[in-house]
């Protein structure tokens, strides 16, 4: 049951790209920006620890 919803999930999402890839790469841009500011803050982290 979970690969069938996970093969409808990733068809919706292909979709979606398809018909909007204007909205779908602000999206991945976002997420991207996102991943990038937590890692870059995960490393501030560890750098104050070892001051």
């Amino acid at each position: 049951m979970k690969k069938v919803v996970g093969w409808i999930v990733l068809g919706l999402v292909v979709f979606y790209i398809g018909t909007n890839p204007g909205p779908a790469a602000d999206i991945a841009r976002g997420i991207g920006d996102g991943v990038a500011e937590m890692f870059g803050n995960i490393g501030t982290f560890f750098s104050e620890l070892a001051d």
